[in-house]
C-alpha cells in the first residue's frame, strides 16, 4: 500500500488510519533539542466528522487514503438532502446536511462541485473557491458610511448571511470566497 513519509505531510492530504480516511487539517513541524523531529498532526475523520490529534516522529509513514475525487454538478436540495450528479457517469449521489456541512451556503443549481468518494460512497464536497451570489435582502446603507470600512449583513439567494460593505444593495451580485465565507467584490451583470 502506498504511503506518505512524515516529510511529505501537508495540509489537505488525505490519509488512512485504521481503515478510515482522514483529511490533514494542520501539520506542525518542530525539532526538540535532542532526538527526532516531530510532526503534530490534526486530522478530520471524513466518515464520522471527528478530529484526531496525533504526533508522529520523523521517518514515520501514513497510508494514502483510498479516496477518489470526482466532478459533479449540484442538482437540488430536498428536505435536508442534497443531490449531486456525476458529470461522466450521470450517477446521482445524495448527501445529508451533515456531510454538506457549511457548504450549503454556496450551492446553486447546476454549480460544478468536487466530491470525495470513499469505497464508492460520497463523503464530502468542495465548492469552487469563489462563487457569485445575488443579494436578496439587506438594510440600506447609511449616508456618510461610504469612506469607512462599515459592513452589514446581507442575505443571499442560497439563504446564507454574509457581511458586505455598506454600499451593497438588494439585487447586487457579489463574489464570495468560499474558503472563509467573506465578501470579495461586487460583480457587474452587464
Amino acid at each position: 500500500m502506498a504511503s506518505y513519509k512524515t516529510s511529505d505531510l501537508k495540509k489537505g492530504l488525505k490519509v488512512q488510519i485504521d481503515g478510515e480516511p482522514y483529511l490533514l487539517v494542520e501539520v506542525d513541524f518542530f525539532k526538540p533539542g535532542k532526538g527526532n523531529a516531530l510532526y503534530r498532526c490534526k486530522m478530520k475523520n471524513l466518515v464520522r466528522n471527528t478530529i484526531l490529534d496525533r504526533t508522529l516522529k520523523g521517518g514515520d509513514e501514513l497510508e494514502i487514503a483510498d479516496v477518489e475525487e470526482i466532478d459533479t454538478v449540484f442538482l437540488y436540495n430536498q428536505a435536508g438532502s442534497f443531490v449531486f450528479m456525476d458529470n461522466e457517469s450521470f450517477e446521482q449521489y445524495e448527501l445529508t446536511a451533515q456531510q454538506v456541512d457549511d457548504n450549503w451556503k454556496y450551492l446553486k443549481e447546476q454549480m460544478p462541485i468536487a466530491m470525495v468518494l470513499f469505497n464508492g460512497n460520497p463523503l464530502t464536497i468542495s465548492p469552487p473557491s469563489h462563487v457569485t451570489l445575488k443579494v436578496v435582502e439587506t438594510d440600506p446603507g447609511t449616508k456618510g458610511d461610504t469612506a469607512t470600512n462599515v459592513t452589514k449583513p446581507a442575505k443571499v439567494e442560497t439563504g446564507a448571511e454574509i457581511n458586505v460593505p455598506g454600499f451593497i444593495k438588494e439585487g447586487n451580485v457579489i463574489k464570495v470566497d468560499t474558503r472563509n465565507c467573506t465578501y470579495v467584490e461586487r460583480v457587474s451583470m452587464d
